[in-house]
């Protein structure tokens, strides 16, 4: 078990963490519960960490002329509900209570569009770069809020972005151990695993 940075998740926004509301989100349909997590990475320039960019990115104000690679996604409309940084801290850009614009064309036992049920957590890293023991306990700590705020949520119901997203995506890559969060939620099992 952890120890809880934050509070609880109160009205879609979680106590005590950074908020920067994002335009990139919408209403959920109508009688559409919350029904799944799903894990991404993110690091912008590829492979860096820290600084201003991700965030820049989820705000719709980041400059294509500060790096090469920033001039094909800075068009981008995108968010993610929550981002935990390499030293565990939790940003929060999207209410839970509405759909982050993260998933893209996806689908989930049968469910396509997977934006409109999910929430979506994103890991500062990279396919390849082992995550931090502080991002594992954010993560546990959020799933276990998500749950607490959305009861039709399963503890479960943990997917990774290449899950939803097969042959598009590869997030939250082979660095990610799945096992890792299996066990800080005391699961028998995770549907990707």
């Amino acid at each position: 078990m952890i120890e809880n940075k934050y509070g609880q998740i109160t009205g879609g926004w979680l106590e005590g963490c950074t908020q920067l509301t994002s335009p990139n989100c919408e209403d959920r349909p109508a009688n559409c519960g919350v029904d799944l997590v799903v894990v991404h990475n993110i690091s912008l320039p590829p492979g860096e960490f820290g600084g201003p960019h991700i965030i820049d990115l989820f705000l719709n104000r980041l400059d294509p002329s500060v790096h090469p690679y920033f001039q094909d996604i800075a068009h981008l409309k995108v968010s993610s509900h929550f981002l935990i940084r390499r030293s565990g801290e939790v940003i929060q850009f999207v209410s839970t209570k509405q759909a982050a614009w993260h998933a893209g064309v996806s689908s989930w036992q049968g469910r396509e569009k997977c934006n409109e049920f999910s929430i979506g957590i994103e890991l500062e890293g990279t396919d390849t770069h082992l995550y931090t023991d502080a991002q594992y306990a954010r993560l546990e700590e959020l799933i276990v809020k998500c749950g607490d705020a959305h009861p039709s949520l399963a503890l479960d119901a943990i997917v990774g972005h290449s899950d939803i997203a097969p042959g598009r995506k590869t997030d939250p890559g082979e660095s990610f151990d799945w096992y890792e969060l299996q066990a800080r939620l005391n699961l028998d099992s995770l549907p990707c695993c």
